[in-house]
Order: structure tokens, then C-alpha cells, then sequence
């Protein structure tokens, strides 16, 4: 079996040695692209860091949604660090 740089499902192996997509539409990996079998992590696998034009292109939505969609995960992500600070100050650590 083969061995990918990040951390592979068996199904997604699977699919690459009978080269075929993924068939489970129920995955929150599923992706409709045809060219990584359906699956994100063939995806990364296969091409390293997408662009979000390419992230776009894959998800059939402009560059621009996918742009707001990273700046709300991202302000969320900052969020959160800023709570665990707060929470950690509020402990008396510092």
C-alpha cells in the first residue's frame, strides 16, 4: 500500500490504487472532482496547498465567496486564541 505525506483513509488509498473516485457523498471530504477522485485529501495529496481560485474551481463558487468564507474562519480562529489569552490571564499565569 502506498504511503501519502498526510495522514490518508483507507478509502481514499483505496480509490487511488483502482484509480476511481469516491463514491460516498455522505463523506465531508467528498468533493465533486473528478481529477482527485472526489476526495480533498487526494486532493492536497496530489497538488500541496491550494490557491483559493483553485479551492473555488474545485467547489463550483467564485473566488470572492471563498475569500469571505477564509476571513470568517480566520476571525473566528482569532476568537478563540484571544479567549484561551484572556482565560489564562484570568487564572493568574501572568
Amino acid at each position: 500500500m502506498r504511503r501519502w505525506v498526510c495522514d490518508m483513509r483507507e478509502c481514499a488509498d483505496e480509490c487511488i490504487e483502482r484509480d476511481k473516485g469516491c463514491d460516498n457523498k455522505e463523506c465531508r471530504l467528498w468533493i465533486k472532482h473528478k481529477e482527485d477522485h472526489n476526495c480533498t485529501l487526494v486532493a492536497i495529496e496530489k497538488h500541496g496547498a491550494l490557491t483559493l481560485h483553485q479551492v473555488g474551481a474545485r467547489l463550483n463558487l467564485s473566488y470572492a465567496r471563498i475569500k469571505q468564507i477564509q476571513d470568517v474562519a480566520v476571525g473566528k480562529v482569532d476568537k478563540e486564541e484571544m479567549r484561551n489569552e484572556l482565560f489564562v490571564l484570568d487564572d493568574g499565569f501572568f
